[in-house]
């Protein structure tokens, strides 16, 4: 069985952070809350996704997998205004989400999880560790965006920098440590990204909430932030973009 009752905002959240990577999603429902993990068609970004019992007004749930088509879901949650409920209810017979708003019931079809793959979370070692307010890393993003498709980050023992070229314009955006509300690198370490993944990948995180980015030399980025009013926590990662010598 699986009953809940969310604010709109917290279903909402899960389909931003979902969403840019995949359609469709195997969403692992259990007493302890809803956990999804799921790999972009190309493999180049990576999502993982917890949200706590806790998170929701009213919760019960056993263990169980649901397929969901976010794209559906997306739409049904349109019709929400933010801090509306939203009720969530499994139908075993039917093998539908019956999804409440108000006076509203839609019955959404779910997805065969068979063919959905159980992606493994890679244990990456990622020496350089900044702590970075949202909006910082935001405009420097959406800078960035203006002037090319890649961006290099770098981490040192003194600051986080975000760095992008273009035919001719650059962008730099350099935050020292005094600016960051954490930094530890035993050294220097860089690496290149793709600006429109990245930029999908903060697109949640609001305001000064802090956002953590984890960064080895040419190896992929990890990126981690709450959700849910912190009763929520998401985890990217990120393929780096090598320059062909």
């Amino acid at each position: 069985m699986f009953s809940a009752k969310v604010k709109s905002d917290v279903i909402k959240g899960i389909i931003d952070v979902t969403s840019p990577l995949v359609n469709e999603a195997k969403f692992n429902i259990s007493p302890k809350g809803i956990s999804l993990r799921a790999v972009d068609p190309a493999h180049v970004a990576m999502v993982d996704l917890e949200v706590k019992n806790k998170a929701f007004e009213e919760y019960k749930a056993d263990e169980m997998e649901l397929g969901i088509d976010l794209d559906k879901l997306s739409s049904i949650m349109k019709l929400a205004s933010a801090g509306d409920m939203v009720s969530l209810e499994y139908d075993e017979d039917t093998n539908r989400l019956i999804i409440k708003i108000g006076n509203l019931v839609r019955r959404m079809g779910l997805i065969d999880t068979a063919g959905m793959p159980d992606s493994k979370m890679p244990n990456l070692d990622l020496p350089a560790k900044a702590v970075i307010k949202a909006s910082e890393l935001t405009q420097g993003v959406r800078a960035s965006e203006a002037v090319s498709d890649h961006l290099a980050l770098t981490i040192d023992k003194e600051s986080f920098e975000l760095y992008a070229e273009g035919d001719t314009d650059t962008v730099n955006l350099r935050l020292p440590k005094d600016l960051l509300l954490e930094l530890s690198s035993p050294g220097k370490y860089k690496s290149l990204f793709s600006i429109d993944y990245f930029s999908n990948m903060i697109k949640p995180v609001k305001g000064d909430d802090p956002v953590t980015i984890l960064l080895g030399n040419d190896n992929p980025v990890r990126v981690d932030f709450d959700i849910a009013d912190k009763k929520g926590h998401v985890t990217y990662l990120l393929a780096p973009r090598i320059e062909s010598e």
